[in-house]
């Protein structure tokens, strides 16, 4: 060590250990609400808070969110779990929303060219149920209109004639073969295998055995008759199919013919309304189209589709291909974009599904079961997804990047990723994209998908970071209290008198675990307004007061107890080995704190140290049971570094010493407890007895300074009921860094008993001022002649350690050593 850090070092310990002032006063304990400047008598007398309270940052980047239309400006908007972040946004989204024109209806229609790909149709906003109800009436007047017309006399009279005429034509080809084969002396025979030839005599059939006893030239001048009237008998044949294929397109001529009139008005009754709608008019002529070709639809009876399908559905039935699926509807005015949150987002449920029904033991389907997700109910607007419900559905994020990528929106079902099902399904058209994204989780999540997919960035460029806590003023105390006003409102509880939103503006600088800032957490502050509400319920007050809300902390308190209890029980049973009375060498009562879900409590600790020569080194017991986090053994180091830099400063520190948290069963992590384990060391080298009637939180760094830690109330507490259980002294207390004193908080019955003398909160600075309080001796300073007074806390380790050395070195050395310690 320099002299000029020696000197520094010198003027830090005299320092330090000379500003201890005393156990703090009880103002310093806890800080109480100021709302003197708010005149009302209960939350229904205060304005309610319409946007985000003390969120500035998130409401900047919420704002720039939802105005940048350019792709990848989606949102994520990250905070505590319990920050109700989705409940925060939406106003701001809806407000956002209001402003923006309301988005395009869209609709599937049969693509009767290829119907397993349907057509995606996008109409201005509240068009889309007019379409439907157009179609839906030109199938109901056609369907009254065509068989009737089809039932005319002048329908059937037409019809009558073209089937005369081609049956007349078939009759009379048979009639004239007929007359002509029988002046050949041969007859036309009808046979159960069909038509046949034969010879005739005197207009009888020849049998063939008469056949055979003709001359061979007559005989041969007949068969080559049969075959020749065999020949034309075929052709005659022949020409009915054709005959009858004239006689139908004829007869379907007619119907279209007759069709076509009645379908011209139905179809231009259905159209004219959307004649500003390119789209939908070549949809209504393919219709037109395919109803001429299709008029028997309509003339056969019954509505009954497939055996066992009611005919409402009309799945597979007739008319279901001339029907319109309204998949997302807007409102008519044209004003507002949809806020949608996807509490589910299922793969299905983010970007729609087809469904199919069974029938017979077949899945059937068409474009009147393709369903909407989240994507098309939102698109236009603003979709609110949870991440941590995204991430954990199969395929949804992927599902979400590819849409946002290729900027459409195409149903896909999870069956076919995984090899499920082989049915043909439908290939729909994909719906355009525009849809601004707001991923909402915790803080955890998102820089873990930061780390792990790139695309992240790509997609989510706007980060919504939401603070926890805001610093505590009198205009910010007034905020909150406008707050807990609109929830209340909102949570329809009865209302808080003054008191009351004072006591819970205290609590939530409790909760944020810092007596100059106050937490924005709402969902603990509303359960507690809420079970505040019963309690005031319960005692048939009308308002709820400062002792409702005492109460309900109590409770919630009480109810999450039973650990805590179990813990202190076993330390007055003495089971656990705690002392808060008398005085101890090498023994320190060091706090933790212990989280059981959401409830923290401070349960103190023994910690024991023991000490020899050795080779420097300080055992920590606990790493090498590897018991102990990477941070407490850190700690547990950082000992090492401030004895050898204080003590060691002509020879090698020859020290071997061991530390323990005794009676630990679990693992230890953190360093709050390192200056406790210094002081451990500390007064095991110099021989000098701890007070046991004080414990100590705190961290140390290697110049002694002692630094602020976490979960000081808790731990504070925790000594307390231990003491309180036992019975207060007036001698007992708490050592904590002077930094944590900005932190303190704490319960009513810890500071009355500060103020009555009976316990006491010690704030230190420096190892030394903690050493000379704990120890009942002082520290010292370094002279200038390099030594420590005599009988100091410094200097008896010092001396110790000087022993240490000097029998190490015996040991080592040998006669060699010792003759060179003589001289």
């Amino acid at each position: 060590m320099s002299a000029g850090e020696e000197n520094g070092e010198q003027a830090m310990t005299a320092t330090g250990a000379a500003e201890h002032a005393g156990p703090l006063p009880p103002a310093s304990l806890y800080r109480a609400a100021d709302l003197s400047a708010m005149a009302f008598t209960t939350t229904d007398d205060l304005e309610p808070l319409q946007a985000l309270a003390a969120q500035d940052r998130a409401h900047e980047a919420i704002r720039l969110g939802t105005s940048i239309a350019t792709r990848g400006f989606n949102i994520f908007a990250i905070g505590q779990g319990d920050g109700r972040i989705s409940e925060s946004i939406k106003s701001l989204l809806t407000e956002a929303a209001a402003q923006r024109m309301a988005p395009n209806d869209w609709v599937y229609v049969n693509n009767f060219a290829a119907p397993h790909h349907p057509l995606a149709i996008a109409l201005p906003p509240g068009r889309a149920p007019a379409f439907d109800t157009a179609a839906v009436q030109l199938l109901d007047d056609l369907r009254a209109a065509l068989p009737a017309v089809f039932e005319s006399e002048d329908y059937q009279r037409r019809r009558g004639a073209i089937d005369s005429s081609f049956h007349g034509q078939a009759e009379r080809a048979f009639e004239a073969l007929g007359t002509k084969a029988t002046a050949k002396g041969v007859a036309i025979l009808r046979t159960p295998m069909g038509f046949a030839v034969a010879p005739t005599q005197d207009g009888k059939v020849v049998t063939p055995d008469e056949f055979a006893t003709w001359p061979e030239e007559r005989q041969r001048t007949v068969r080559e008759t049969v075959g020749q009237t065999e020949k034309e008998l075929e052709e005659t044949l022949r020409s009915i199919p054709r005959i009858e294929k004239e006689r139908r397109d004829a007869v379907r001529a007619l119907d279209r013919e007759t069709a076509k009139v009645v379908i011209d008005q139905a179809i231009a009754e259905a159209s004219s309304p959307f004649v500003d709608l390119p789209r939908v008019i070549e949809y209504f002529a393919a219709a037109h189209a395919d109803l001429l070709e299709n008029v028997h639809l309509f003339l056969e009876t019954g509505t009954q589709g497939p055996e066992g399908m009611p005919a409402g559905l009309r799945i597979g039935t007739s008319f279901d291909r001339y029907d319109v699926n309204v998949l997302v509807s807007q409102p008519a005015d044209g004003h507002g974009a949809p806020v949608v949150e996807e509490l589910h987002p299922t793969l299905s449920n983010l970007v729609g599904r087809i469904e199919h029904l069974s029938v017979q033991g077949a899945l059937v389907t068409n474009f009147r079961m393709i369903k909407a997700g989240a994507l098309h109910r939102a698109n236009g607007g603003t979709l609110i997804i949870d991440a941590r419900a995204l991430l954990t559905e199969p395929f949804s994020w992927a599902a979400l990047k590819r849409a946002l990528v290729q900027n459409h929106i195409a149903i896909e079902d999870v069956a076919q990723f995984i090899g499920l099902t082989t049915t043909v399904s439908l290939e729909p058209d994909p719906i355009a994209l525009d849809c601004k994204i707001v991923l909402v989780g915790e803080r955890l999540i998102y820089y873990l998908l930061a780390e792990l997919d790139p695309d992240l960035e790509r997609h989510f460029k706007v980060l919504a970071d939401f603070d926890d806590d805001m610093p505590r003023s009198l205009e910010t105390e007034a905020m909150l209290a406008r707050m807990v006003a609109t929830v209340a409102r909102r949570e329809q509880l009865r209302p808080l008198d003054h008191g009351a939103v004072a006591r819970v503006v205290e609590y939530a600088a409790r909760l944020s675990d810092d007596s100059a800032r106050l937490t924005l957490l709402m969902e603990r502050l509303r359960d507690l307004m809420a079970e505040a509400s019963h309690w005031a319920a319960t005692a048939g007050h009308d308002a709820i007061g400062r002792d409702d809300v005492e109460r309900a902390i109590r409770e919630q308190r009480r109810r999450v107890a039973r650990p805590e209890e179990r813990s202190r029980e076993a330390i007055l049973r003495d089971i656990a080995l705690i002392d808060t009375t008398g005085e101890r060498i090498g023994q320190v009562n060091g706090l933790s704190v212990l989280s059981l879900g959401a409830h923290a409590f401070g349960r103190p600790s023994r910690i024991t140290a023991r000490v020899r020569a050795g080779g420097g080194r300080i055992l920590d017991i606990e790493r090498e049971v590897k018991l102990g986090g990477p941070l407490h053994s850190k700690g547990v180091l950082i000992l090492s570094g401030f004895l050898a830099g204080r003590f060691a400063l002509d020879a090698p520190i020859s020290l071997q010493a061991s530390l323990v948290f005794e009676q630990s069963y679990g693992g230890v992590e953190g360093d709050s407890a390192s200056t406790a384990e210094l002081l451990t060391l500390l007064s095991a080298l110099a021989e000098l007895p701890v007070r046991q009637d004080l414990a100590i939180t705190g961290s140390v760094n290697q110049h002694g300074d002692i630094q602020a830690i976490g979960g000081v109330n808790e731990k504070i507490e925790g000594f307390f009921d231990l003491c309180h259980a036992r019975g207060l002294t007036g001698t007992q207390g708490v050592l904590i860094p002077q930094a944590n004193v900005q932190h303190l908080m704490l319960r009513a019955d810890v500071v009355e008993a500060c103020a009555a003398g009976r316990f006491a909160i010690h704030a230190v600075r420096h190892v030394d001022e903690a050493a000379a309080l704990i120890m009942g001796q002082p520290a010292g300073a370094r002279a200038a002649d390099g030594t420590y007074p005599e009988g100091s806390v410094n200097g008896l380790v010092e001396a110790k350690l000087r022993r240490f050395a000097t029998l190490r070195r015996n040991m080592e050395g040998g006669p060699a050593a010792e003759a060179e310690e003589r001289q």
